[in-house]
């Protein structure tokens, strides 16, 4: 017991830096805010489709609703029906036995909708690729607007990839 408290003292706190604020200024984000509101005509709500991945995606998505990143004070909001969903953020590469539910998914989530593949897997397939248990990536299935890479991206990214479909929206443009 000794040798671990001893082992803890000499190491000290080692944790990650502090992320960079992305951007404090209070006037950028009531342009976010104004920014969403034009477009949609209401708060952004996401509805997020585990399609097949490992979780550590969702970990990252956890990550955004935490005080650091205040999703909620940009009037962005998670929600549990696709009826009720002007986005949707899917995560993983396609399994065969998503496959038919994310279409569903996809064609309840009213018009004009926004869909985000969040991760490698759900841009590219990662490493699952296309085979027999899986259709690959997202874009397979239903169409994309913005993909988000990284393996798992970090939520920094995450909500770029949200503003950027919605800016992206306004201008009627693809993303990549």
């Amino acid at each position: 017991m000794w040798h671990i408290l001893k082992q803890i003292v000499r190491t000290g706190i080692v944790t990650e830096p502090v992320p960079q604020p992305l951007e404090s200024d209070p006037v950028v984000i009531q342009r976010l805010q104004a920014e969403i509101l034009d477009i949609l005509g209401q708060a952004l709500t996401i509805r997020h489709v585990d399609a097949g991945s490992c979780n550590g995606c969702e970990l990252e998505i956890q990550a955004l609703n935490n005080p650091y990143y205040n999703l909620e004070g940009l009037g962005i909001k998670f929600v549990a029906s696709p009826r009720h969903a002007d986005m949707l953020l899917v995560t993983g590469p396609v399994s065969r036995h998503m496959e038919e539910a994310l279409r569903r998914t996809y064609v309840a989530t009213p018009d004009p909708k926004l869909v985000v593949a969040l991760g490698d897997c759900a841009c590219t397939g990662g490493i699952f690729g296309e085979g027999y248990a899986t259709c690959g990536k997202v874009e397979n299935v239903i169409a994309v607007d913005v993909t988000v890479p990284g393996c798992p991206p970090p939520p920094v990214d995450i909500l770029r990839g949200i503003l950027s479909a919605v800016a992206r929206r306004r201008t009627g443009s693809k993303a990549r």
